[in-house]
């Protein structure tokens, strides 16, 4: 990311920026199979990894990338920290494989220890990627701005099953807290590691879609402490949050964990998530995302139209506050036809 690019991050959080941006959350899904390259090049091979960032640099310049120069090995990084198994692939995201049994397996969840992020798993060998790539890095003009974690909730989906871990926010909370304690620990270290390792951060982005699988009362109970203690911790940082779920339970407590930018689903229109999420909060989407796969470069031109379109209407007719996206990550098989209208509906706007 650019000095420039990260200005016009602030600007659209202080509702100051003149131009309506593009900002795409890119990682493993999708740049292996856009950039010609299999899954485990992309993550055990420095220069593959670079010269794909360096790729989708070149196709889409005008784009905004979060968090951008992604140290990340899919969902079994946090993961690996507490010892799950892990099973690699050429042309998928890594497998992540549960280490306690069920919510009744409570010697187990007992025995969970906080993973240092510096020495265990796979996070030391991310963070030397960060330090050894951001000279390169820094060397076109850019830095690494934004270090990112999945969430507290998300890391416990992959320590057990979805549904024992949502059977236990219902049966034995104190279970799940004990785990949420851990994840929560985890996340901060994280982030305070990257944070230490490439000093010119200035942002953290938290991703946990499991908060869009609670009721209000669980979400307040279950998700938003353990979300509001990791915002707080980084009280000086740009926030940036991502579920993309069809639940927008969360959102009316966006401004109380400090939330500055949002990235959600493409199955909530972006008007009301406008008004539910309090003007504090920028928003970044919504466009169907496997439209950029599956559409015609016409219809995603149609649909980022109709977003923008939605935006304004909930805001005043005023477009600020908000930077056109994806309603989630770039899926696998997104085109560059697709994304360039996206892009260029965007550039387009207001002429």
């Amino acid at each position: 990311m650019t000095r420039e690019q990260w200005n016009m991050l602030e600007s659209v959080v202080s509702r100051t920026n003149t131009d309506l941006p593009v900002g795409l959350i890119v990682d493993s899904p999708w740049m292996p199979g856009y950039c010609g390259v299999n899954n485990i090049d992309f993550y055990a091979r420095p220069e593959v990894w670079f010269d794909a960032y360096c790729k989708i640099k070149n196709d889409f310049p005008e784009v905004i990338y979060i968090p951008d120069w992604w140290c990340e090995y899919g969902m079994a990084t946090e993961s690996s920290g507490f010892g799950c198994k892990l099973d690699f692939y050429e042309d998928n995201l890594p497998a992540v494989h549960h280490i306690l049994g069920g919510i009744e397996d409570t010697a187990a969840i007992s025995a969970l220890q906080v993973p240092d992020p510096r020495k265990n798993g796979l996070m030391p060998l991310l963070l030397n990627l960060q330090r050894y790539m951001q000279p390169r890095i820094q060397e076109r003009g850019e830095d690494i701005y934004i270090v990112s974690t999945r969430g507290p909730l998300t890391i416990a989906s992959h320590l057990m099953e979805l549904t024992e871990l949502l059977v236990g926010i219902k049966e034995d909370g104190d279970s799940v807290h004990k785990i949420l304690k851990c994840t929560t620990a985890l996340c901060k270290n994280w982030l305070e590691a990257q944070l230490e390792n490439v000093k010119n951060a200035k942002g953290i982005l938290v991703l946990d879609d499991i908060t869009g699988f609670l009721n209000d009362e669980d979400y307040r109970e279950f998700a938003h402490p353990y979300l509001k203690d990791i915002f707080d911790t980084f009280a000086g940082t740009m926030h940036l949050f991502h579920n993309d779920t069809d639940n927008d339970v969360c959102v009316p407590y966006l401004e109380d964990l400090g939330v500055d930018i949002f990235n959600f689903t493409h199955k909530k229109n972006i008007g009301d998530i406008r008004r539910k999420a309090g003007k504090s909060v920028a928003l970044l989407g919504n466009v169907p995302p496997m439209s950029m796969a599956k559409e015609t470069p016409e219809t995603v031109s149609e649909q980022t139209k109709a977003v923008i379109a939605d935006y304004m209407a909930a805001n005043g007719g005023d477009f600020r506050g908000l930077i056109v996206s994806a309603g989630g990550g770039m899926p696998m098989g997104a085109t560059y036809g697709n994304a360039r209208a996206l892009i260029d509906t965007v550039a387009n706007f207001g002429k």
